[in-house]
């Protein structure tokens, strides 16, 4: 069978595959020149299906999960700020690495110190909720974050209140032997940053007398701020001379 020359091809038909190939080349200038956009960070795989997923490896998933929310900033052509992040989104990747490697503080790091740093409150204030949370799973391990949390919540937020909550938090909880003392002190210097003296002696006074605090130069400064907190009660209240 002889092949038909291009001469027999019909008008039309030439027309349509010029207009196709226009298209093509003008979408492909198109996506050239617009400027990239950045993705949303998508939720997390379920723990479940994660921990299948790391066929036998959950500790190395959990790595894996929290590399690529630490390179998710750096997209191709863009960059997108990690204060601009999903923090919903964003606990739900922590919490699920954290479940893969419950001995890892690395989500907890990077919860109190790096995304808690936003200077959107709305979303320090999500992932300080995520590390109460997370502490109280396990206090003895995970105090060093909750103390940072309870700092943010201080200095940061400038959140008295729910630097109290935490640090109560913390002095309840961590109990364990090998928690310093001046976390389960957290407390009681949030309170006299209230000036609620009374109450900060209370609280030193209960830990003095519980036997949990016991080192001899931890005992002289908490005498100390004992008698600094009787001194500024007495001036914050002139005529009081009852002190506890």
């Amino acid at each position: 069978m002889q092949p038909k020359p291009l001469s027999a091809v019909p008008r039309p038909l030439w027309l349509a595959l010029v207009l196709a190939l226009l298209l093509q080349l003008g979408w492909q200038l198109a996506q050239r020149q617009a400027p990239p956009q950045a993705r949303p960070l998508p939720p997390p795989l379920p723990a479940a299906i994660a921990r299948l997923a790391s066929l036998g490896e959950p500790q190395a998933m959990s790595k894996a999960m929290l590399l690529y929310l630490q390179s998710f900033e750096d997209q191709a052509g863009v960059g997108l700020p990690w204060r601009a992040l999903d923090y919903d989104n964003l606990a739900l990747w922590l919490d699920t690495a954290q479940l893969l490697d419950s001995r890892s503080r690395y989500a907890l790091v990077a919860a109190s110190e790096v995304y808690a740093g936003a200077a959107d409150p709305v979303r320090a204030r999500r992932m300080l909720r995520f590390v109460s949370t997370s502490f109280a799973a396990d206090p003895a391990r995970r105090w060093p974050a909750m103390a940072q949390a309870a700092l943010v919540a201080k200095h940061q937020l400038h959140d008295l209140p729910l630097a109290l909550q935490l640090a109560r938090q913390l002095r309840l909880q961590a109990t364990g032997k090998d928690v310093p003392a001046w976390v389960r002190q957290m407390e009681a210097f949030v309170l006299e940053d209230m000036d609620q003296f009374e109450s900060a002696q209370i609280v030193l006074g209960g830990l003095i007398a519980s036997g949990q605090i016991s080192d001899p130069h931890e005992l002289a400064f908490m005498s100390r701020r004992l008698e600094e907190m009787a001194a500024r009660k007495k001036i914050a209240i002139p005529g009081n001379t009852h002190l506890q």
